[in-house]
């Protein structure tokens, strides 16, 4: 890994080398925090959980050949280690250190809904022409995205980084360790508005990226969002605007939705038109083939390599993933849910064929209007010919008391809904919550695991 020594790391996390000084100038081979995937001459970031301190796990993280470690506390044992206050402060300033030390161009992604796809999408068509790091996972966090700087290596032109954020000062951190040379803003929604309020709270929130991002930074947006499309410059430049039937440079038109196996459409890039298709369903991800048509552009891809990319994209376990289980088609989009993301995924299950199921549960970290945002979800499904809703869960109650026109079933917790009571073969069933309602356990139960 470029200039990671010991020697660096311990400047950069201002941290105090305990250990063999002849081992300073050693260059780590790569860096990780769970100790089973330590490899030979690595670093391992032991933190401190609930329920497991990962300091326990620093012998066996030497006997599989780490070159050092970090530590919160100083050691007993004949072990090389970096000690330092805090290993997750750490970690972000060994990712920054790293960072500045690469050629990489970094294109980070936030938003309340579509990270993730917008990063597949981008990430596809860029792989067309160049070698591409991308997040893996929900390594999108303080912990997760200084690990994804860290997995960079000199044969990836550039990394595609999700950027995911609760709280205020969050995305100020994290894009001081990514310092990206693109942004992408997907949407302002109504998500984690426990901590940050309202949507003017979220477009603040989000937008700490750009205090960090490059002198030349290329900012792309949704201009269909109306908190986006009042942001005029980003590091003294105008950003490249993106819309679905809208007077913008960058738009979509003539679409078609392939029942809920894709989208066919016209994207037109200033002069420039093609006809492409998206092999995901719903509409919304129109705005992430446009996305990564500006991004494409940016970096010298013809529109031939463009479509290829988005043609070629495929899907991601738990957010719009399409499977054939027990004579059902299920819509896994169980990784999490807010009233934005929730009302899209019902749409999609609305172009399905055959007899349409959703299976709902909580949203989390909404607020005060928890309730409210909820039961607005209920009133959408009123008018999206949805033929059975189940509810799942305490706020989940609000979705199915607004439910008018389905068939619909409520239960307090998954652990009463047996899906043989009320799926039949033929459904298309789509299955949606926060991530802490564990509705990949239905999801699980559905493939017969």
């Amino acid at each position: 890994m470029k200039n990671l020594t010991i020697r660096n790391i311990a400047k950069a996390t201002n941290g105090e080398f305990c250990g063999d000084a002849s081992l300073l100038d050693k260059e780590i081979m790569g860096v990780e925090k769970d100790s089973r995937l330590i490899k030979k001459d690595w670093l391992y970031i032991p933190f401190v959980g609930a329920r497991v301190d990962g300091h326990d796990f620093i012998p066996a993280v030497f006997e599989q050949g780490a070159a050092v470690t970090l530590s919160e506390k100083k050691l007993d044992a004949d072990y090389p280690y970096i000690l330092v206050e805090s290993s997750a402060q750490a970690l972000k300033d060994i990712a920054e250190f790293y960072r500045e030390q690469l050629d990489c161009k970094i294109i980070g992604i936030t938003g309340s809904v579509g990270k993730t796809s917008t990063k597949e999408m981008i990430a596809s068509v860029l792989e067309e022409k160049f070698s591409v790091l991308k997040t893996e996972g929900n390594y999108n966090n303080e912990i997760g995205m200084p690990l994804t700087i860290l997995r960079i290596r000199d044969e990836h032109q550039i990394a595609v980084v999700e950027m995911g954020i609760s709280f205020f000062d969050e995305m100020t951190r994290l894009s001081k360790v990514s310092k990206p040379d693109v942004c992408v803003i997907t949407n302002i929604g109504t998500c984690h508005l426990e901590n940050l309020g309202d949507r003017d709270g979220v477009l603040k929130a989000k937008t700490e990226m750009f205090a960090n991002a490059k002198p030349d930074c290329f900012t792309v947006l949704n201009g269909d969002d109306d908190k986006l499309s009042t942001i005029t410059s980003v590091q003294n430049n105008a950003p490249m605007f993106y819309g679905i039937e809208t007077k913008r440079d960058v738009m979509a038109y003539n679409y078609e939705s392939d029942n809920i196996k894709g989208i066919s459409c016209t994207i037109k890039y200033f002069d420039e038109e093609f006809d492409t298709y998206i092999p995901l369903p719903g509409f919304h991800n129109m705005y992430n083939a446009l996305a990564a048509t500006c991004i494409g552009k940016h970096f010298g891809m013809t529109i031939e390599e463009i479509d290829r990319g988005i043609r070629n994209l495929k899907s991601v376990s738990g957010r719009n993933n399409i499977f054939e289980s027990q004579g059902m088609t299920i819509i896994d989009d169980c990784y999490n849910a807010n009233p934005m993301s929730m009302k899209a995924s019902i749409s999609v299950l609305a172009n399905a064929e055959g007899r349409k199921v959703a299976v709902l549960g909580d949203m989390f970290e909404l607020g005060d209007n928890e309730n409210e945002l909820h039961a607005e979800v209920g009133e959408y499904i009123n008018d999206k010919n949805i033929d059975v809703v189940v509810c799942i869960g305490k706020l989940a109650k609000n979705i199915y008391d607004k439910v008018q026109n389905s068939e619909k079933y409520y239960f307090e917790s998954k652990d009463e809904f047996d899906y043989n009571t009320v799926l039949k073969e033929g459904d298309t069933v789509l299955v949606k919550a926060s991530n802490g309602m564990k509705f990949r356990e239905i999801i699980a139960s559905l493939k017969g695991e």
